[in-house]
């Protein structure tokens, strides 16, 4: 279905600081009113029909239908951004868990692996984590940006609207705020909203002379406090594993992590169980894989306020079993859903059709997997401003060429957006779904 948008403002994207009428839309799904954490039934969505969104100063101002809302545009001098088809509105999506700033190719990795290989044993073998490591330390600043700004680029244009993006391929003092310089200047360039994550503790670098205890001490002597002073990233995450570090470790990481004024998520239970009873017990915001959580680990994270992110396209790059979605939300937890793009384990970064594929296999309703990727991942990162269409909230709003929303999953993620604001400015999108903007 071809895009056949006719603006009548003065700009043809909006102005983030004007009024500004978008709309109408065949359906209008705010994602509304759902609770933040369990079971949620399609029948619990608030669908506005016929409805337009007005947005001032780049915040949501008014929503409704937009017969009503016309009248009112114009009596305060409005712009219109009218959109001539059938399309359906729903909150700019939220990646909540990405490594896409790097440098270099795994693509070797992925060979191994289907050759039978192990994720473990490709990282045994110098592969893995490390590989991306030695890369990224010798790429230039400049070539880092380029290549975050491209996939960023990427992202946008798919409505995602923010984006969580980790170091954690420094891992050393240098180049992980190096690498936390080039995630905060992508920030300023481009209109997505990116938050840093410093991962650090991604693995104990192979060319650190110390006990894994060691290399934490340091980061937590060194690093974190040079993070904090610059602002390059209010959060902290650790992998908790086999090849990375223990249960103990993490616990000692995340309280020293925390008393000095980060918040903290943590890599869990990806091949083994342990990570995410540490995430639980200090009140990480999320615990972040989970794959091999069991029914322990499962009622852990349904009992505390630890939102469970499922990453799909870790378990489609590396062969391996979902996170149980299924399971979690029945035992009442929070489930979000993020890409987990990265060079090695989850190289495709196509969180929408990860999402639609995850909800088919685990049995989601629409209404589970839509929350995953807006409101309930907007509570993943501890953000209030966004994830619905409601007054105060960012103007983030994302267009589907459809006219019911149940198209969105079921295409599985070939139906992208014809149109996405970012705080009420449309984005030019690249190819034919632009439009006549």
């Amino acid at each position: 279905m071809g895009v056949n948008f006719n603006n009548h403002s003065s700009d043809s994207h909006g102005e983030a600081n004007t009024g500004l009428l978008i709309g109408p839309f065949r359906q209008l799904l705010t994602m509304n009113n759902l609770p933040e954490k369990g079971k949620i039934a399609d029948e619990q969505l608030e669908i506005i029909q016929d409805a337009g969104i007005i947005t001032v100063n780049g915040l949501i101002s008014r929503i409704g239908l937009y017969s009503h809302l016309e009248d009112e545009a114009q009596q305060n001098g409005f712009g219109f951004d009218f959109l001539n088809g059938d399309y359906v509105a729903m909150p700019g999506m939220i990646d909540v868990h990405t490594h896409i700033c790097y440098g270099g190719s795994r693509a070797g990795d992925y060979a191994m692996r289907l050759s039978g290989k192990t994720y473990l044993e490709i990282a045994s073998m110098g592969g893995g984590i490390w590989s991306t490591v030695q890369k990224t330390r010798q790429a230039s600043n400049e070539t880092l940006l380029h290549a975050l700004l491209k996939r960023l680029e990427i992202l946008l244009s798919e409505g995602i609207t923010t984006v969580e993006v980790k170091s954690g391929y420094g891992l050393n003092i240098n180049d992980e705020l190096r690498m936390l310089e080039v995630i905060q200047n992508s920030d300023s360039l481009l209109p997505i909203d990116v938050v840093p994550t410093c991962l650090a503790a991604h693995m104990k670098p192979k060319d650190f002379n110390g006990t894994n205890l060691q290399y934490l001490e340091l980061i937590v002597d060194k690093l974190l406090p040079a993070v904090k002073s610059r602002n390059l990233s209010n959060r902290v995450d650790i992998f908790i594993e086999k090849s990375a570090f223990t249960t103990d470790e993490g616990l000692f990481y995340l309280r020293k992590a925390k008393e000095i004024g980060f918040d903290v998520t943590v890599h869990a239970d990806q091949f083994t169980a342990g990570g995410s009873e540490v995430a639980c017990l200090e009140g990480a915001l999320s615990a972040d894989h989970l794959e091999a959580s069991g029914e322990k680990e499962i009622s852990i994270v349904a009992q505390s306020n630890t939102v469970a992110v499922c990453l799909p396209g870790a378990s489609l790059g590396l062969g391996m079993q979902f996170a149980p979605a299924r399971k979690l939300l029945d035992a009442g937890a929070s489930v979000a859903i993020a890409s987990d793009w990265n060079p090695g384990s989850a190289p495709m970064g196509d969180l929408l059709m990860q999402a639609a594929v995850l909800g088919a296999y685990e049995h989601l309703s629409l209404a589970e997997t839509l929350a995953a990727i807006t409101t309930r991942a907007a509570k993943a990162l501890n953000l209030t401003d966004r994830g619905s269409i409601s007054k105060g909230k960012l103007a983030d709003i994302i267009a589907f060429p459809t006219h019911d929303y149940r198209e969105i999953l079921y295409r599985q993620g070939k139906l992208k957006p014809a149109a996405v604001w970012k705080r009420g400015k449309r984005m030019p999108l690249p190819g034919p779904l632009q439009g006549s903007v």
